[in-house]
């Protein structure tokens, strides 16, 4: 900030003018990060210094200007700075008598400032000019962070309401509007309710102190309640989408390290089986080292049977040492498969999990569906009520009708009794004073002009009301038919789209158990393989005990040793046969893993359908109750305009009856 104030003071003393102190001193005892100059008078020198650091600031995100009594060119000047700032994150500019230059102004810096977010403008003159208004309005449509917008006591009429109404329409970020103590009126809140159900993120508008009648009021407060729990349903979702993700990650973690120990698991096996067979290889070597031994001692040195005989001892420590290399791999193989039998195991109880997850998620949307048939049956008691409003309002409307002739029927019969005695009073005073019935004929002619004038002028109203009411009584049965027509086509609609939804639903599960039956099936083969494994093993075994006996065999007939040499070698090659079997039926294993995983995504892409279609469903039942009422809101407005008609009718016969002039000279009775 002292960079700041030093910054301010060349500026002013480069213009010609001599730095405000109160701003300075203001400037001096500021926090870090916020910039308050409330109720400090700023020149148009002050604001063009601002105006020129502003833009370059980059730790102030707070700049508070409330009545600082700016002029219209020093707030011009200060916006256009504000324009560029990239850091700012709050601006009040509230008793500053903002007009038409200032509503320019604030519509260019919305139009091009990404930062500002929070926007105080009470107490201002804005809505004093429509086409400034209309400029704010198109900036304020066309930016994209501005979340709080304040425009308490700005003169707004219902002009600027239907401007603010197009900019909503075109806004995606504003969330708070505060439009109190304005001239908004019933058009401008008429205005503003339309807009509402296009934009999706406002969820709230105070609209109070406006002259707004108190249905659009109610309407305009129901539809924020829609957006706020709209609002939470969407945090929600979000916080369920992370925390999902967060346990997808944490179960793609443990998955890699399963992996990873089965893999070195995989390698130690590998590696003990290389050892394994490298010591076999030797051993058989030096078995093969001592047949030559052997033919040589014995082609050598027949008549040396002492030396046979030691020959014959190794030899026979030699076949002891091939016995426990033989116990020590079937040893291995034991254990090799009680290890994948644990894995299988293990595999099953996965996969019995994962389809106790789908059937429950199968049971939550079938709940889910049957909520959205019990909105879809209020929906339609509430248009079956509204349909018996219409027939009582059509039943009243045609009382209404009779009463309004029968009072017609006896105003005529009461003129025609007025004109019956005025007629015999004339007669019998025509005797006694000529000049007074030429008079009274005289003021009779002209009472029974103007009282055919006014006759004629009630019979155009009343056709002029009948008029009006057949043509409400057509529209109310249109707008009726267009109601049913678009519920009867939502209903279908919704119909076939939950039709369509629960067939696709139907042929994945179908898929699912068709792969779950696969999986089934490749688990029994591994069990059958491991299965012949085991026979083979033991099968090995009885090899093994017949090589015993070739080894006795073979010690007793040293003339056979070829042919012991022979069968060693094709236990070398069956040994080589059954490692590439199991590792055939470990590729098979990984293979039915990444089928599992392959079906684990394809769970994950239905339940994400699935909520998509579920808020899509909510969305349109929300569109048809604000469509009902506002069919409501307009059937009750037609309605209180007819009770007024009526009254109105009703009291200008009323008038004409009492107003009279025939009974005014009508004799007393």
């Amino acid at each position: 900030m002292e960079e700041f104030r030093r910054s301010y003071s060349r500026l002013c003393r480069e213009s010609g003018a001599e730095p405000q102190e109160a701003v300075l001193q203001q400037l001096h005892q500021l926090p870090r990060g916020r910039l308050d100059l409330a109720t400090q008078s700023l020149t148009v020198e002050t604001c063009r210094a601002l105006g020129k650091l502003l833009p370059r600031e980059t730790l102030c995100t707070e700049l508070v200007l409330s009545d600082c009594m700016l002029s219209e060119e020093g707030a011009t000047l200060l916006l256009r700075g504000l324009c560029a700032n990239t850091v700012l994150r709050f601006l009040d500019l509230k008793g500053n008598n903002l007009r038409a230059a200032g509503a320019e102004a604030l519509g260019k810096l919305l139009q091009q400032n990404k930062s500002i977010q929070s926007l105080t403008l009470e107490w201002n003159s804005l809505g004093t000019w429509d086409d400034a208004f209309a400029t704010f309005c198109g900036g304020l449509a066309a930016n994209g962070a501005l979340q709080r917008l304040d425009l308490r006591n700005n003169q707004i009429s219902h002009k600027g309401a239907e401007e603010l109404a197009l900019a909503l329409k075109g806004n995606t970020t504003l969330q708070q509007l505060d439009l109190r103590w304005n001239n908004v009126g019933l058009l401008g809140g008429r205005a503003l309710m339309n807009c509402l159900p296009s934009n999706r993120t406002l969820w709230r508008l105070d609209l109070a102190g406006n002259n707004i009648p108190g249905d659009v009021l109610r309407a305009v407060e129901q539809a924020m309640g829609h957006s706020q729990d709209r609002l939470t349903t969407f945090q929600e979702n979000q916080a369920r989408t992370h925390v999902l993700s967060k346990e997808v990650q944490h179960l793609r973690e443990e998955k890699s390290k399963q992996f990873l120990d089965l893999m070195e698991t995989i390698d130690k096996q590998r590696e003990e089986m290389a050892k394994s067979s490298r010591a076999s290889a030797a051993r058989v070597g030096q078995l093969q080292e001592a047949l030559n031994e052997r033919h040589s001692i014995i082609n050598a040195l027949k008549a040396k049977l002492q030396m046979t005989e030691a020959a014959l001892a190794l030899s026979e420590q030699k076949a002891q040492d091939l016995g426990e290399l033989l116990a020590t791999a079937e040893q291995e193989q034991l254990s090799l498969s009680q290890r994948q039998a644990k894995e299988l195991k293990l595999e099953q109880q996965e996969a019995a999990e994962r389809e106790s997850k789908l059937l429950r998620d199968l049971s939550a949307a079938n709940e889910k569906n049957l909520l959205l048939q019990n909105q879809v049956d209020e929906l339609e008691r509430k248009f079956r009520c509204q349909q018996e409003q219409l027939f009582q309002t059509r039943q009243e409307m045609t009382s209404m009708s009779a009463e309004l002739k029968m009072r017609a029927i006896q105003a005529e019969e009461r003129l025609d009794m007025e004109k019956r005695r005025c007629r015999q009073s004339l007669e019998d005073s025509e005797s006694l004073r000529i000049k007074e019935v030429e008079h009274m004929t005289r003021h009779l002619e002209e009472s029974e002009k103007a009282m055919q004038e006014r006759v004629q002028r009630l019979e155009a109203a009343r056709l002029s009301l009948e008029e009006e009411l057949s043509r409400v009584k057509a529209a109310a049965l249109s707008e009726r038919g267009q109601a049913e027509e678009e519920l009867i086509k939502a209903k279908s609609q919704a119909r076939l789209e939950e039709q369509q939804r629960l067939a696709h639903l139907e042929d994945k599960l179908r898929l699912l158990a068709q792969a779950r039956d696969e999986a089934q099936g490749a688990c029994l083969q591994q069990k059958q393989v491991v299965a012949e494994a085991q026979t083979r093993v033991s099968q090995l075994g009885l090899q093994v005990e017949g090589l015993r006996r070739r080894l006795e065999e073979l010690q007793q007939l040293s003339l056979k040793d070829q042919e012991r040499v022979a069968e060693v070698s094709r236990v070398r090659v069956e040994l080589q046969e059954q490692n590439g079997r199991l590792q055939a039926e470990l590729a098979a294993q990984e293979a039915l893993r990444e089928k599992a995983a392959a079906l684990e995504r394809q769970l994950k892409v239905m339940a994400s359908d699935h909520r998509e279609a579920l808020l899509d469903r909510e969305s349109e039942n929300a569109s048809l109750r604000e469509k009902l009422r506002l069919r409501e809101a307009e059937i009750a407005r037609i309605r209180d305009e007819e009770a007024q008609r009526a009254s109105f009718l009703q009291n200008a016969v009323l008038a004409y009856v009492q107003a009279s002039p025939v009974r005014t000279l009508s004799p007393p009775k």
